[in-house]
């Protein structure tokens, strides 16, 4: 039975509609992984196992009846950002520490609808602040390839459970690469859809224009089936598109004939460690042994990117944050004498110091003096930037680059930087900004630059045009299908 815990979604799907066992013998078998691993780890804010259990058996009456969607009975793990009806959601914030939301996010109810079943809420940067799950209330996550090292962030805690394998997939959100950067740290896979494509209703807001809700799992195979399923327009999310969502996994195929690549410059940094540089390389030369033809582009606005979203994020950020003021739910302050002190000492509490950092920078940056000088003008060059990568995207088809500069860093080291999350993340901000569809995929181990004698994950980002999954899926998987870096499993969590 453990060795299903590393089978792939179909077949695992295979094996419970054959009745080789059923949903709720295969969640006893996660949720004592869980138990055995999770204090190594601390991947979990909250282990679901009354619910995931009760599901589990309304999954194998479903089964029995020879009806089964492709999630029914296969276990997940969700970013404690998502909404989850009579089960605490607290964005690992202390604000939200015993918040009980009355209503389901519109992904938790697709899955739901489908007998998916929920192990439980994993770990985050606190409000999704932060590249490293350092900032997290609850206390930072480890990565399973070394537990003295972070696994990212602020999906963190969703990477490091299925890299671990205590979930076969998890859910997580992205506002400036916190999908890419934790799975290139973890060595997983993972999917950040075009800004759109997957609903944000129930989901905590970080930055409204950016936030992406994606899924990490162990191949890209498996992340196409979850996108199919979680995909498509919602009513109660304006921003959600209308197009019918396809049927990813007939584009994936193991050759990229006819696949045109561009490799951006600019995505090359000052800093990036060797050996990550030399992996992604290998990677791009293996793509180009699958038929595609490969060609260098320049995307010199990207070096803009990451201070557009200085300004941009924390601006959004002020106004999202502003609804936690201890009135309407969430933690209120004991030692409040009125009304103002409520709304003070609540925050003051309540919130971190990343947090009040970004709620002071978007305020400022916001107000009547400023926001002309600074929020208008950083949307202008947003603008610039989309329009880039639009007239990139008219030579090629998708672009490789790294998802990460360096490997995992040890932890401690990212706390008490407030630039450590800009600089992680600056090659994924440019594209996040843009509403791009991407991936990151293992291709390869590296050393770290501090030194130690251990082999950690490097990832491989592969970008695509607004609304052109297809092809990043498609590459991807071609990718996989002729090497082994996503089958790769931690020392100790074989």
């Amino acid at each position: 039975m453990d060795k299903l815990l590393h089978t792939s979604l179909k077949e695992m799907r295979a094996g419970l509609d054959r009745k080789d066992f059923s949903a709720l013998e295969l969640t006893r078998q996660f949720l004592a992984r869980i138990k055995k691993f999770e204090p190594k780890l601390h991947a979990f804010v909250t282990v679901t196992e009354e619910e995931a259990l009760k599901t589990a058996k309304e999954a194998d009456e479903l089964i029995g009846k020879g009806e089964s969607w492709a999630l029914t009975g296969i276990p997940f793990a969700a970013k404690d950002l998502f909404s989850t009806a009579g089960i605490r959601t607290t964005a690992s914030s202390k604000i939200l520490e015993n918040f009980v939301p009355v209503y389901d996010a519109t992904v938790i109810t697709k899955l739901r609808d489908q007998r998916a079943i929920m192990l439980g809420k994993t770990n985050l940067d606190q409000f999704a602040h932060g590249s490293s799950t350092e900032t997290s209330y609850f206390g930072p996550s480890h990565n399973p390839w070394d537990t003295t090292r972070i696994p990212g962030g602020s999906s963190g805690g969703s990477t490091a459970a299925v890299a671990a394998g205590l979930a076969p997939f998890a859910l997580a959100t992205e506002t400036g690469g916190s999908i890419r950067q934790p799975s290139a740290l973890c060595g997983v896979s993972g999917w950040k859809p075009t800004y759109g494509r997957v609903s944000r209703y129930g989901v905590i807001a970080m930055t409204s224009s950016t936030d992406s809700i994606g899924t990490v799992a162990r191949s890209v195979e498996d992340l196409v089936i979850t996108a199919e399923a979680i995909a498509g327009k919602d009513d109660r999310d304006a921003t959600t598109s209308a197009a019918p969502v396809k049927q990813w996994s007939q584009f994936l195929k193991r050759d990229l004939k006819g696949i045109r690549v561009g490799v951006p410059k600019e995505y090359f940094i000052d800093g990036i460690e060797p050996d990550t540089e030399k992996r992604i390389k290998e990677a791009i030369e293996q793509v180009r042994a699958l038929g595609a033809t490969i060609s260098s582009v320049s995307l010199p606005m990207t070096a803009y990117g990451s201070m557009v979203y200085a300004i941009v994020t924390p601006s959004e950020i002020s106004s999202n944050l502003s609804r936690y003021d201890g009135i309407r739910y969430g933690y209120v302050s004991e030692t409040a004498s009125d009304l103002f002190e409520i709304y003070g000492k609540t925050r003051d509490e309540g919130f971190g110091d990343e947090a009040k950092r970004r709620i002071m920078t978007g305020t400022y940056a916001l107000s009547a003096g400023y926001r002309d000088a600074y929020y208008l003008k950083a949307q202008k060059v947003r603008r610039l930037l989309v329009n880039e990568f639009k007239h990139v995207f008219d030579k090629v088809d998708i672009l490789l680059c790294p998802s990460s500069p360096n490997v995992a860093p040890k932890l401690g080291g990212a706390a008490d930087n407030p630039l450590f999350g800009y600089i992680a993340d600056q090659l994924n901000i440019p594209g996040a900004l843009a509403g791009l569809p991407a991936l990151s995929v293992p291709c390869g181990f590296g050393k770290p630059a501090d030194g130690a004698v251990v082999d950690l994950p490097v990832g491989l980002q592969i970008i695509g045009p607004q609304w052109g999954e297809e092809n990043i899926f498609r590459v991807g998987y071609a990718y996989q299908q002729v090497t082994d870096w996503h089958k790769a499993k931690p020392k100790g969590f074989e």
